[in-house]
């Protein structure tokens, strides 16, 4: 997504002047809590209470409201569990029924959980974060409890059957961390110990074995890791015959140790610490994120092997590629079965799907059949350890989701379908490929309506980070708030992201993170070349390490677009790395202690780049005061800065949320209103 105008840059040192927005880092500080109320409501006036505003914001929620959606479940001994927020139910409904129903059209639900009741009864707002159940009965579950929807949660004991919390069951503070059950009276335990207990990064540097009945703080520590690195976690894999205890040591992002539980002691697993390790049943997978030489073989990045695990750990190293990538393909997804592997392979950001089944003549290989040619196919394991049953879902960006039951080795079965949420008809689906600064092809889809002119809005979505691959999918919030209008959507796959593996998310990390800016760059003027669209009537929209893609989109490249939404950003480039979790993402950007490194850093700082003198577009700025990921302190010191510079900017911060920047379907809905209102009132205005 971006060589670089660098605008108002300092020099080359970590050391800098005091900020003078530092202290809207405060988060619940009364101070910046008044100054973040003043921005909503200026905001909310100005935008919420626009014709058509209270319309769309309706329709949306209908949308995300509505009966007619797919109820995604996950299997658990002879019950398929299901979480579901409607209107009536904003937190959620925990609920299960049985594989027969679940089949027909008006599946029988019985409720297991009612987190709306459990909020009200307790006077927390609770709001869904996974549970950890115990095979094979799972009976007894460990549910995962967020404030506001932060990313620290409670974790409480729950029985299925009963239906209630367990009393003096296992109950773990608030904290970030995991927790894996090794039978029913005892669990592995990574989070917050008390002082020490936690990395750099605000993670569990520590994992212990804490048994019913004792307490938590008097539980054995089993594995350590130094507090520089990311996090520790352990968990014990039960599946029947492969019973084993691992400990994942995460150093960077991008490296990691893996050490099982063998012969008595904890045995680290041979391997190169950029490879992604997969032990499922007797075999181990090696997903590589560089090359890697196993006697005198060199196995190229992005590829997937697959060995003994037994014979591994004895020393033998003869494995098995599954798959290596070319210039048009990368491995996006693995998913294991009783007796397959399944591989989720992208060419060109076009899925199709493989099955593998092990011979002893070697692996064989055949295309799942019954799958279509283009669109967005996930797949998933519905049971890993009893059968080859495999969930998948099927869509793109016009073709609502289907939900399908198939295996390994057969046709699928359709058993869901989504209802049509906005008029379609028309729509095609294209892809393009732009030219990027260093003559790199960067593919993007175009969603549009007969014949596009200049005249047509157009937004421009983009990520660019952490091997993250954007796919095509379908949403109706997009449909509704924005082709049905007329609009032009377009997604583009910039490097950073996992589009074509390894190779493209390194070929923008670190001082290499400008290509990421380029790429997105390129695609803005392929669109105003091809007549898409003007720069005028050209929107973009990110969040996260999107939201620092569109702080650079709007300090490096302004004249390309007509209107910016930037979201959960990160902004501040110098200080990312000491507000909540960025410490861990200093294997992504670079360390801004180090003078060199901050060096490169800073030219990708939208919050130390801006030029007073520019011509900016206008900006709408929201995050999560419940945001424990990326700080709500980038988002506000850049509108600060920006209010005093006097440019065109919206700030508006939603009290919970948390990442996500909503915690419920009416905060959704109203976040998505004012984003694509706000992009759609600029654009269209425009000259």
């Amino acid at each position: 997504m971006y060589t670089f105008f660098l605008g108002l840059l300092v020099t080359a040192s970590a050391q800098q002047p005091q900020d003078p927005h530092q202290w809207l880092e405060e988060v619940t500080g009364e101070e910046a809590l008044a100054w973040v109320e003043k921005q909503n409501a200026v905001t909310v006036e100005a935008m919420a209470a626009s014709e058509g505003f209270e319309s769309m914001q309706g329709r949306i929620r209908a949308i995300l409201d509505s009966d007619d959606r797919i109820p995604f479940v996950s299997r658990r001994a002879d019950q398929l569990y299901n979480i579901w927020r409607d209107a009536d139910h904003p937190k959620g409904l925990w609920r299960r029924t049985s594989m027969e129903s679940f089949r027909t059209d008006s599946p029988e639900w019985e409720i297991v959980l009612d987190i709306d009741a459990l909020a009200e009864a307790e006077g927390e707002g609770w709001v869904w974060k996974g549970s950890t159940c115990l095979p094979p009965e799972y009976r007894r579950c460990l549910l995962n409890l967020s404030r506001g929807g932060a990313d620290a949660v409670v974790v409480r004991e729950f029985d299925t059957v009963d239906k209630t919390f367990v009393e003096d069951g296992f109950f773990i503070p608030e904290a970030k961390g995991d927790v894996s059950w090794i039978d029913a009276d005892t669990l592995f335990v990574a989070s917050d110990f008390g002082e020490g207990s936690l990395t750099d990064s605000g993670y569990p540097r520590m994992v212990k074995r804490w048994t019913r009945g004792t307490e938590l703080s008097g539980a054995e520590t089993v594995f350590e890791t130094d507090p520089s690195h990311i996090s520790v976690v352990a968990w014990h894999d039960h599946s029947p015959g492969y019973e084993r205890d691992f400990v994942y040591r995460g150093m960077t992002f991008y490296s990691n140790e893996v050490h099982v539980m063998w012969k008595g002691e904890w045995t680290r697993i041979d391997k190169p610490d950029s490879a992604r390790p997969g032990v499922h049943r007797q075999w181990m997978t090696f997903s590589l994120r560089d090359d890697w030489e196993i006697d005198g073989v060199t196995y190229p990045k992005g590829s997937l092997l697959v060995t003994d695990f037994k014979r591994w750990m004895k020393g033998k190293r003869d494995v098995e590629v599954l798959f290596t990538p070319d210039e048009h393909t990368s491995l996006a997804g693995t998913t294991m079965t009783r007796d397959h592997i399944v591989l989720t392979i992208l060419d060109d950001v076009k899925n199709r799907v493989e099955v593998l089944t092990p011979g002893k003549a070697g692996w064989t290989r055949a295309p799942m059949p019954g799958l279509p040619e283009n669109g967005n196919i996930s797949v998933w394991a519905v049971d890993s350890d009893e059968s080859n049953d495999l969930w998948i879902n099927v869509s793109d960006y016009v073709t609502p989701d289907q939900l399908m039951l198939g295996s390994a080795t057969g046709a699928p079965e359709v058993l869901k379908t989504l209802p049509e949420q906005y008029d379609a008809s028309g729509l095609t689906i294209t892809q393009h490929f732009a030219t990027s600064e260093d003559g790199t092809k960067v593919p993007y889809f175009q969603v549009s309506r007969g014949e596009v002119t200049e005249a047509s809005p157009t937004l421009l979505y983009g990520y660019g980070g952490f091997e993250v691959s954007l796919l095509p999918y379908y949403s109706g919030e997009v449909g509704t708030a924005w082709l049905e209008r007329g609009g032009v959507y377009v997604v583009a796959n910039i490097r950073g992201g996992g589009e074509y593996g390894p190779r493209w998310h390194q070929a923008a990390l670190k001082d290499k993170r400008h290509r990421a800016y380029e790429d997105f760059a390129a695609v803005a003027r392929d669109l105003v070349e091809r007549g898409v669209t003007t720069p005028a009537k050209l929107g973009a929209r990110g969040g996260s390490n999107g939201g620092l893609l569109m702080g650079n989109m709007y300090t490096l490249y302004p004249e390309l677009f007509g209107a910016i939404v930037c979201q959960v950003p990160l902004l501040d480039m110098q200080r990312y790395h000491l507000l909540l979790a960025g410490a861990s993402w200093m294997g992504e950007y670079g360390d801004p202690d180090d003078p060199e490194q901050w060096s490169y850093i800073q030219t990708f700082s939208p919050y130390h780049n801006l030029d007073a003198s520019d011509t900016h577009p206008p900006m709408l700025i929201t995050t999560s005061t419940r945001d424990d990921r990326v700080h709500p302190g980038h988002a506000r010191k850049m509108a600060a800065k920006l209010l005093e510079l006097g440019k065109d900017v919206r700030y508006y911060e939603n009290i919970e949320g948390g990442h996500g920047g909503a915690a419920d379907n009416a905060q959704r809905a109203f976040m998505s209103t004012l984003a694509y209102n706000f992009l759609w009132d600029t654009l269209s205005a425009a000259e």
